[in-house]
């Protein structure tokens, strides 16, 4: 498995590593990649610019290293879900609470996923967007294949597409919730207290996914 931070790293106290990477959190999630100052994070973590290059052999590092983590705590949770029993309408409702619980537990690690989407760290996502979305379309692929072999939902989709949609659909949601940009979008379609309701949007989008599946509603 690749890592991006320096063997050392791992030899230090768990809860240095864990300030470290707190502070890199805070300050990528602050001011993006190009604005953060790795000095401030070496500062805010309580250790020397010295020690932080001991670790990392830069902010590049630093920042795939926190990106590594929020891959574990995706791989996790969907490791966890797929585990567990339900059907495809049961297991796609624990990853949409799923969602709405990171985002609100992880906001910061949620906006430093969203910056690293952008064209203009288009260079540090290409060694990383492979191995996260291709957990996710494993996952989902596999349990809408067998969904549609249980006649669950329309076996006339194309499952490739049909895991797209989803994770879009999901994604946004997060999104919505730790974005400043999105919360207000979501605040112009469903009024100024949307994300006041967890329920009611989880059961609002899981409404219209089950229609999507079972092929309601589609066009003759």
């Amino acid at each position: 498995m690749e890592t991006y931070h320096k063997s050392v790293f791992t030899r230090i106290p768990e809860e240095k590593q864990r300030r470290i990477l707190d502070a890199g959190i805070s300050e990528f999630a602050a001011r993006g990649f190009p604005g953060a100052n790795i000095n401030v994070i070496a500062r805010k973590a309580g250790i020397s610019i010295g020690s932080m290059y001991k670790y990392f052999g830069s902010k590049e590092d630093l920042f795939l290293t926190i990106i590594e983590q929020a891959h574990g705590l995706l791989a996790s949770a969907l490791e966890e879900i797929d585990g567990s029993s339900g059907d495809i309408f049961e297991k796609i409702e624990k990853m949409v609470r799923a969602a709405q619980n990171y985002a609100r537990q992880y906001p910061e690690l949620h906006q430093i996923y969203l910056d690293m989407t952008s064209e203009g760290l288009s260079h540090l996502s290409r060694k990383l967007s492979g191995k996260m979305e291709t957990v996710s379309v494993n996952f989902y692929e596999r349990m809408i294949r067998e969904a549609m072999a249980q006649g669950l939902i329309d076996s006339r989709q194309n499952p490739r597409w049909i895991a797209l949609f989803i994770d879009n659909l999901i994604l946004m949601l997060q999104y919505s919730y730790t974005s400043d940009y999105f919360k207000e979008r979501m605040k112009i379609f469903l009024g100024p207290n949307a994300l006041d309701d967890d329920e009611k949007m989880a059961a609002s989008l899981l409404q219209f996914i089950h229609g999507a599946l079972k092929g309601e509603g589609s066009l003759k």
